[in-house]
């Protein structure tokens, strides 16, 4: 309760609460002057916003040296402790690794199962963002575009998405997984569903879909990256 009651002291604050929001964007690690800059406020302002987001962990620093001589800045990243706030107390972490070894405990079918369900919330998903665009004839690639990164966005993933000039294939990369700590134990299964939860979400807006991973944060990068090859 203690940590609990910090957080959300840290957070009251407006402007260190869009700063968290701007790191969680950034996707790197960014200097006290950057933050400076980007919210007009002094840089003794912005280190103490900083210091604060890191004494709650919900940031992490280091000292690194920029190349250009002089002293060595101090860069902030996002930390990778998960932060969460329930009133009253839950556990839905725990929940979600008894179900996972539940359905592992099933075997092949199991694992089938927790496939096809993926691909089924990932298509619940999108339809439901479907609503937002009720009597639209024909949806242009640039709309199916727009419902991708707002579901994607509405999902927690902090993605970013590209397209070629072609509109044929499109690139993206997921830089937060909601499953990160329950694959940290189960990889294959939880990166697998994760896959078709992807999948699920294209194959609701195309009429056909190649999806290849090409980088996975599991085995150290700093993203889940994608290429869907799609056909309207």
């Amino acid at each position: 309760m203690e940590q609990t009651l910090k957080i959300t002291n840290v957070l009251s604050d407006p402007t260190r609460y869009y700063i968290y929001q701007y790191i969680t964007k950034r996707h790197k690690d960014v200097t006290v002057q950057e933050i400076a800059d980007n919210f007009s406020i002094h840089p003794n302002v912005a280190r103490l916003h900083l210091s604060k987001l890191e004494d709650v962990n919900m940031l992490v620093s280091e000292t690194k040296k920029t190349g250009k001589g002089g002293r060595p800045s101090r860069l902030y990243r996002l930390s990778d402790d998960v932060i969460q706030l329930h009133f009253p107390y839950r556990d839905y972490q725990l929940l979600a690794k008894i179900a996972m070894e539940t359905m592992l405990e099933l075997g092949e079918e199991g694992r089938k199962a927790l496939y096809s369900t993926g691909k089924k919330f990932g298509r619940e998903l999108i339809q439901q963002e479907l609503k937002r665009f009720a009597g639209t004839e024909k949806l242009t690639f640039d709309q199916k575009l727009n419902i991708l990164k707002h579901a994607a966005d509405m999902s927690g993933f902090q993605p970013e998405f590209d397209a070629n000039a072609e509109k044929t294939i499109v690139y993206f990369q997921i830089y937060n997984c909601p499953f990160k700590e329950v694959a940290a134990r189960h990889a294959e299964p939880v990166c697998n569903m994760h896959y078709e939860y992807l999948k699920g979400m294209f194959e609701s807006l195309f009429d056909s879909i190649q999806l290849v991973e090409k980088q996975n944060m599991l085995t150290g990068c700093d993203a889940c990256s994608y290429q869907a090859i799609v056909g309207n």
